[in-house]
């Protein structure tokens, strides 16, 4: 009992209005704001899981096994840190807003790019490419989304943002379900779905306001007459002063990171592959559970976003994983479809259930004022550590087959089932004891924090003072005063 104890934090510091008066309490902008991040998460997403789901068609397409198609994956895994780095500290020392735009209508163009390649080293080249813009994209997504929502409502929002990766997929799958088989382009149509809305969720987030929190310091910024070089070389001292004092922090959510990428892409990038080849299903009942599967993550993300507010974020992600440990028998073993899709279900919940609180999470654990650069670098390292997921379990079942009855023969398959069945096991046990031996600061006012262009922004103590964080407020009136300045009204 003291054991659990131990994972629950202390009442937050302002949950007194509960979620149902913080939900009514929030305004048009501050909505706007959140949906802006969660949208930009979804279809980036989206563009990430239409290679997972092609594997096969990509495979007759360009001549190759499925075990070098996922190099693709791989290597888009492997460069999302670059685009991590490159977007966190533009987002960081410049704001939210238009280092997310450029980032979306890089994804958009790369997208494009993807359906018109028509070679396997172009095709891996874009991809490539497209690891880049992907790995800005969370960061800057999640921060934009979670540090305009009153601190009651950010357990809820995290599993809501995070689950955009989910429903991306699933989004996907339905795509992937009722257009593609039906297209002369095959494939192409969903590369080109998820270009177009990149592009309208650029267009999108250009139009609303910057982050209250940004709008505020760059009006102090100007009073002081600071010059862009001036923060530019504040930003830089700030960032070592940070790196200095937390390297052991940035070390331990890289090791998390990588854990929750194992478990996510171990269990849903080759999802499909591994029922048509080992399960023998055909395509569209693969794409349908899939989307149930998908089904689960997106509840189980909510449920647990807003659970973790309550009871907190360890502990609800260490009773996320060991769900996903006990429906391991339950992903694996049954023979049916209903089987399957029930397992897909259960194992997607608890994974999904406990990457819903990982948001925020991360950016309560961070440096307050580099919440943008931090989790997003921390992330997409987790990522790349965790990129050749899809190659292991491809290679592992090209060792590990089986033997089962096609159309009265005997013949020899993949075993998916037990790779993946060994590799989500190991995986899950990994996740449970580092996020036991983490650290949790629940409910931060980590909107009350300078930031990184400012003075003594990289001290974990650079609270804003009274009268500076009455201006910020919850986020909505500040801005409209700002900008109501900017423009003369």
């Amino acid at each position: 009992m003291r054991f659990i104890q131990s994972f629950v934090p202390p009442k937050p510091k302002s949950t007194s209005s509960g979620i149902i008066p913080a939900l009514r309490g929030l305004t048009r902008l501050q909505w706007a704001q959140f949906l802006s991040g969660w949208i930009a998460w979804t279809y980036d997403a989206l563009d990430f899981f239409s290679v997972a789901l092609t594997v096969n068609l990509l495979s007759k397409q360009f001549g190759q096994q499925v075990s070098a198609i996922t190099t693709a994956i791989t290597l888009t895994l492997l460069f999302r840190s670059l685009g991590a780095v490159i977007f966190g500290v533009l987002s960081d020392r410049f704001g939210r807003k238009w280092p997310l735009v450029c980032n979306l209508l890089l994804c958009s163009s790369l997208s494009l790019g993807t359906s018109f390649v028509t070679t396997f080293p172009q095709f891996l080249a874009v991809r490539s490419l497209f690891g880049i813009a992907m790995g800005g994209v969370w960061g800057l997504a999640s921060s934009t989304a979670l540090e305009n929502l009153p601190v009651e409502l950010r357990g809820l929002g995290s599993g809501i943002v995070q689950q955009g990766y989910a429903l991306g997929y699933l989004i996907a799958a339905i795509i992937n379900l009722t257009i593609v088989p039906h297209s002369p382009h095959s494939w192409r149509c969903l590369f080109w779905t998820a270009s177009s809305v990149s592009f309208t969720t650029a267009v999108v987030r250009a139009c609303i306001p910057e982050s209250a929190v940004f709008l505020r310091a760059k009006a102090i910024e100007r009073e002081k007459d600071s010059s862009t070089a001036q923060k530019t070389k504040i930003f830089l001292r700030e960032t070592k002063e940070m790196l200095k004092t937390h390297w052991k922090l940035c070390i331990y959510a890289v090791l998390l990171m990588a854990g929750f990428n194992f478990m996510s892409h171990g269990s849903q990038d080759l999802y499909p592959t591994y029922l048509e080849s080992s399960k023998g299903f055909s395509s569209h009942s693969a794409t349908i559970a899939t989307i149930i599967g998908n089904c689960g993550a997106i509840s189980g993300g909510a449920i647990a976003g807003y659970t973790s507010q309550h009871i907190g974020r360890r502990l609800t992600i260490v009773i996320c994983v060991l769900l996903v440990g006990s429906f391991i028998p339950l992903w694996i073993l049954p023979t049916s479809f209903a089987g399957l899709a029930a397992g897909a279900f259960c194992v997607q919940f608890g994974v999904q259930g406990a990457w819903g609180v990982i948001p925020i999470q991360l950016a309560e654990m961070s440096p307050p004022a580099f919440r943008a650069t931090f989790p997003g670098v921390a992330y997409q390292l987790g990522n790349m550590i965790s990129a050749a997921s899809a190659q292991i379990e491809a290679t592992g079942a090209k060792h590990i087959r089986k033997t089962v009855i096609v159309d009265g023969k005997p013949t020899s398959v993949a075993d998916y089932a037990t790779v993946q069945g060994i590799f989500i096991g190991v995986v899950a046990a990994f996740v449970i004891v580092v996020t036991i031996l983490g650290p949790e600061n629940h409910s931060s006012h980590f909107e009350q924090h300078k930031t990184a262009f400012e003075e003594g922004g990289g001290r974990d103590d650079a609270i804003l003072e009274e009268e500076e964080e009455e201006s910020v407020g919850q986020g909505t009136p500040s801005i409209m005063e700002v900008e109501g300045k900017r423009s003369g009204v």
